[in-house]
This record gives structure tokens, C-alpha cells and sequence, in this order.
């Protein structure tokens, strides 16, 4: 689904849902839609997410955010879909409603537990221990309470896969670069880029940030540290050295705005 439906359907679905779903898909429109969430396509790219929920509306609006983070995502209203599609799927996260009907949450929580290793985490609208506490006995490994913002639960998905499946977050594909973090390379396109420690950590703060203008002062920080007391045009020796290895020649990927700061753009990069 492209975002301009999203926008479109803003005006569309909140009479069909009620005052607290309204505000929720609200929220989760807001999140999706910026520009912070455009960057981060296939971040998370081979990470399996299946999301259930009985509010066709709140799963849509989830599906869509996911997908655009990366995420390969399956849908189910209901528990007992969710327990067929999860065999097929074999998910890493499970993103589960607690309130639905038939099998609830619960009941789904246990059954995939018993067979699967895939990270749990519990969604409800009531905010009471006793359900907090019943959902972790059950096997969830986390808990959150509706509503709640987009970000917050990329913050628990990326908790979960730290913890289960560390080796995902430590590689990121973004256009023609693939970052591998565990072995500190970036490759371009079909080669491998000769990179010193610091080239590295400068061209990955430039890519998982394309599209945004990073200026020399949150570079410096970013890259030098706060304490760094050297002359600040060290910034513009690295993107020179950067330019170079990436056959830069015309700055189309690595650009200079002038008085702003520096800027990977990948919509002048042939994959």
C-alpha cells in the first residue's frame, strides 16, 4: 500500500472505528508518514514479522509501517489464522493482539510458544498487571499497552532482536550499500570498499542517514566525539578520501550543501 493512500484513507476510515482505535491508526499515520521512517527502508530487510489483530484498520496501518521499515510482513484477524499462517511464515516477531475474538491472544501465545522460538509481543487496551502478568506466564517476552507510538514499537522489535536474533541488526542493506556491522565492511554495489575505521564509521553515519543534510558540527560529534578540539575541516579531508573510493568524481552521491552540510544522495546512484 503507498503512502499517499494512507493519506487518503486518513479521512475515510475513523467513522468505522471507535474514539480509541481512531486516535490510535491517527498516531500510526503520523509515525509512518515522516521522513524518519522513509530512511530506514530494508533495515530490516529478512526479518519475518506476523501481526495480529482484529481491527482490520490497526492491522493495515501496522502492516504498512512495517513494510516500509523493511520488514517482510503477514497479516492475521483472528487466532487461529495466525497459528496456520505462523507455520508457513516461521516468524522471528509476533506482534499480538490480546483481546480477540474465539482464540484470544493468550491462548495463540501459548500455542506458539510451544513450537516456535519467534519473539512475542503482546498488545492490549488495558493496562491492569494481572494481564501484563498472564501474558508473560503464557510466554510473551514483551507487553504493550494500546495506544502507543510507531516508534516505540520499532524500539521493542529491535529489544527482541537483539536478544533472539542478534546477527540481523548488525547487517543493513540501503539502496546499492550493504553495511555488515559484525565485519565493519560496506560494500558498494559488487565491491568491497577499502575503509579505514574511521571512513567507515563516516560513510555508515551517511547512509543510514541519506536524505537527510548531516552538518559538519553533528558529524564531528557524531564521528570525533563531543571533546574533539582539532581543526573541523578534518570533516571535509574524510569526504574527499570517501568521494575517491566511491569514484565520486561529479559529488551525485556524496553532495555538499553549501552552508548546510554534507548529504548521501541515492537517487542519483545506479544500483
Amino acid at each position: 500500500m503507498p503512502l499517499k493512500a494512507a493519506a487518503a484513507m486518513n479521512e475515510c476510515i475513523f467513522g468505522l472505528v471507535s474514539t480509541a482505535a481512531m486516535v490510535f491508526i491517527r498516531s500510526l499515520i503520523n509515525d509512518i508518514m515522516t521522513p524518519k521512517g522513509l530512511i530506514r527502508m530494508k533495515k530490516y530487510k529478512g526479518i519475518r514479522v506476523l501481526v495480529v489483530d482484529d481491527e482490520p484498520n490497526i492491522l493495515q496501518f501496522l502492516e504498512l509501517g512495517l513494510k516500509n521499515e523493511g520488514f517482510n510482513v503477514k497479516t492475521a484477524l483472528d487466532g487461529v489464522s495466525a497459528i496456520t499462517i505462523a507455520e508457513e511464515f516461521q516468524p522471528h516477531i509476533v506482534i499480538l493482539d490480546v483481546m480477540m475474538p474465539g482464540m484470544d491472544g493468550f491462548e495463540v501465545c501459548r500455542m506458539l510458544k510451544e513450537n516456535d522460538r519467534a519473539a512475542v509481543i503482546m498488545l492490549t487496551a488495558k493496562d491492569e498487571v494481572e494481564d501484563k502478568v498472564k501474558g508473560l506466564n503464557y510466554g510473551a517476552d514483551d507487553y504493550m499497552v494500546k495506544p502507543f507510538s510507531f516508534d516505540e514499537l520499532l524500539a521493542r522489535i529491535r529489544a527482541r532482536l537483539r536478544s533472539q536474533y542478534p546477527g540481523f541488526l548488525e547487517k543493513v542493506e540501503v539502496g546499492p550499500f550493504f553495511i555488515d556491522d559484525s565485519r565493519k565492511e560496506i560494500r558498494y554495489k559488487d565491491r568491497i570498499l577499502d575503509l579505514s575505521p574511521t571512513e567507515y564509521n563516516l560513510l555508515k553515519l551517511l547512509v543510514q542517514n541519506h536524505g537527510i543534510v548531516l552538518s559538519k558540527s553533528k558529524i564531528l560529534d557524531k564521528i570525533w566525539g563531543y571533546d574533539f578540539n582539532g581543526d573541523d575541516n578534518i570533516v571535509e579531508v574524510y569526504i574527499r578520501l570517501l568521494r575517491s573510493k566511491l569514484n565520486d568524481k561529479d559529488r551525485r552521491i556524496i553532495r555538499t550543501l553549501r552552508g548546510l552540510g554534507y548529504m548521501v544522495d541515492l537517487s542519483n546512484v545506479r544500483s
